[in-house]
């Protein structure tokens, strides 16, 4: 058993290992980003956006307004004029990046073109690419010319093992008259996980050898005229007067990205204030006609301006999937990524090694909890860890850091599993060495009926039939007196030992030993209605048994030791006796006084196994009785016969 028991423990601690690693694994990949999800757009909610960005949308309204997609790209150039001359803004994006060519209207893209340069608070999208370019042509012009598109200075401190180039082997194809007049292009390249939603977004990307900002990064440089920026493994750092930026970033790849932090989204599209294309149009052209326009071109002064498009057209809708909303307007992420950078409101990530010591940790407080304290103490604790695990993450993602929410409460639930399956066995255990050490004051069938009916174990029990078989060794108190007392120990336990095992394999019941006798039941708990023929040849094995034991006691220099048997059958009281605190289940009555009296006339007549005239009218076709004559038994007004038996039947 306790091979077996070792061996439960190592298949628990087994398994405990491998679920473990199996649910870490598995349920990392799935639950991890769905309570990312879940716990930005909670906390998100109460993070409100700044006022000082406005988004100019070519929204629904404004194609109501100025008729269907495409339209004409000089169209851009009165939204820009507005806001480089009509504006004290002070820089606006355009999230936008022109490639084709306007075949039905090739002089608007050349006047677009043309007239693109001359906007210096103007930067425009560029979106890097891993294919190649197309045209190897192109190639060493549109790399080449890049390097102009920004005025940064990046200062590389990172470690050797980061600096290396991003798989971006090209960047959008832009009309090559624009992408020569455009002063400034910042990167708008965002990060999709495996998901599909966007959490992070590119900051600095390694290309052709370079450094190249992000489009917010590069706006954030014109706002505030910082040209300097340090980056390290774990950063982006920079600092001009009252404008300081610590962006942490996670370098991989060749690129530096940062988590976005969010803010509250009143239509689950837009989370900045937002104005509609066409009444920037509108403004513009009314100014130019000298007249008043829709939108005060006050309300931009030191405001930093997105434009961009989203509307139902299938060329110009542009949602993502994000944490705060499955239709967020891509143009509202590069405006978040600019608010995050200006008001140094990051969002930063637990690594998967801090989710895995945290999972460790509460798995194996959790055990230890379940292992270790009475089971509602242990249910009550772990409840409140939870809880206050819980309200730990809120508390982590209000003060913008992620960390794993739902893997840790999984493994505690997994952990009380565990913890309740090892109780079982150790508790399993226990039980085995207490009935196995009660085995050896009760009998093993006493005990197991009292441990299946533990809930009503109680005073009391009933009458029924049963056969009593009382064995006596003859002259011990003479015997004891020759040996020591460590000597006569020993031979009863020998004695005892032996005995014992012959009692329980013909379905009886140890009840008591008293000194050097033993009474023994037939009948009861053990449901049998042979139990008469059952305690006589039980008592035939016995006394076979004690013939065994004389001639090794012989060979050993012992006293030969005999035993007297007296069997009686009838009607007894059998249950439990004694008070509330302490129980004897016992057999109580005439015929055990009977069967005492029996054996006691094995000295009388020189026998060794005497039975009661009821228990041979059970057991007469099974034995070859001497019917020994009428005996007086003390308490008993009539006589009875008692018979000897000789030998136990075949058959």
């Amino acid at each position: 058993m306790e091979i077996s028991h070792k061996k439960s423990l190592i298949l628990l601690t087994v398994a405990s290992v491998v679920v473990f690693f199996l649910v870490y694994l598995i349920g990392y990949t799935i639950f991890q980003h769905k309570s990312y999800n879940f716990m930005v757009k909670q906390t998100s909610v109460n993070k409100v956006a700044s006022d000082d960005i406005i988004l100019v949308v070519i929204d629904d309204a404004s194609l109501a307004k100025l008729g269907r997609w495409p339209w004409k790209r000089t169209v851009f150039l009165e939204i820009f004029d507005f806001l480089e001359n009509r504006t004290e803004a002070k820089v606006y994006g355009f999230d936008a990046v022109i490639i084709a060519p306007d075949t039905e209207f090739p002089e608007n893209d050349r006047l677009f073109s043309q007239n693109i340069g001359k906007y210096n608070r103007l930067v425009a999208g560029v979106g890097f690419m891993y294919k190649p370019f197309g045209d190897e042509d192109d190639k060493d012009i549109f790399n080449e010319n890049l390097l102009f598109k920004h005025d940064i200075k990046f200062i590389d401190k990172r470690s050797e093992k980061y600096k290396e180039q991003s798989p971006y082997q090209s960047f959008t194809p832009f009309l090559k008259d624009y992408f020569y007049n455009i002063q400034s292009l910042g990167a708008v390249n965002t990060y999709q996980d495996s998901d599909g939603y966007i959490r992070k977004t590119d900051q600095i990307i390694s290309y052709n050898g370079n450094l190249y900002p992000s489009l917010a990064l590069l706006m954030y440089s014109k706002a505030t005229g910082i040209k300097e920026f340090t980056l390290t493994d774990s950063y982006i750092l920079a600092k001009d007067g009252e404008n300081r930026l610590k962006m942490p970033v996670v370098n991989k790849n060749g690129i530096a990205y940062s988590h976005i932090a969010y803010y509250k989204t009143k239509d689950g599209i837009y989370s900045h204030r937002k104005i509609s294309a066409a009444d920037i149009i509108e403004s513009e052209r009314s100014i130019k006609a000298g007249k008043l326009p829709k939108i005060d071109p006050e309300i931009f002064e030191d405001k930093v301006v997105f434009v961009g498009s989203n509307a139902n057209s299938q060329a110009l809708q542009d949602v993502k999937r994000t944490p705060v909303s499955d239709t967020f307007a891509g143009l509202d992420i590069q405006a978040t990524n600019f608010n995050n950078i200006e008001k140094n409101e990051f969002f930063t990530e637990a690594s998967p090694l801090y989710d895995f010591i945290v999972i460790l940790t509460v798995f194996i407080l959790v055990l230890l909890l379940i292992c270790t304290l009475p089971i509602p103490v242990a249910l009550m604790c772990t409840s409140l860890v939870m809880f206050l695990y819980f309200i730990f993450t809120f508390i982590m993602y209000n003060n913008r850091i992620g960390i794993g929410l739902i893997m840790p409460e999984v493994f505690m639930l997994i952990a009380i599993g565990f913890g309740y399956s090892y109780r079982y066995l150790v508790e399993g255990r226990k039980k085995e060495k207490i009935q196995s050490a009660m085995g050896k004051y009760i009998s093993k069938d006493v005990m197991q009926n009292v441990v299946s009916n533990i809930d009503s174990v109680k005073l009391g029990g009933k009458r029924a039939c049963v056969t009593v078989l009382f064995a006596d060794i003859r002259g011990f108190t003479s015997i004891s007196e020759q040996l020591s007392a460590e000597e006569v120990t020993n031979i009863l336990n020998e004695y005892f030992s032996a005995l014992v095992p012959i009692i329980e394999k013909h379905n009886g019941i140890l009840n008591k030993f008293m000194g050097d006798a033993v009474l023994a039941v037939f009948g009861e708990p053990i449901k049998n209605e042979n139990h008469a023929t059952d305690a006589v040849k039980c008592a035939d094995e016995m006394l076979k048994k004690v013939k065994q034991l004389q001639a090794k006691w012989l060979d050993e220099g012992k006293p030969k030791i005999d035993i007297g048997i007296g069997i009686s059958t009838g009607e007894a009281f059998v249950g439990n006796i004694g008070s509330e605190e302490r129980l004897e289940y016992t057999v109580i009555g005439d015929t055990v006084n009977t069967a005492s009296r029996i054996e006691n006339y094995n000295k009388v007549y020189k026998t060794k196994f005497l039975i009661s005239e009821e228990t041979f009218l059970r057991v007469q076709k099974y034995v070859d009785v001497i019917k020994i004559r009428e005996v007086s038994i003390r308490g008993k007004a009539k006589k009875i016969n008692i018979y000897e038996v000789l030998r136990i039947l075949p058959g």
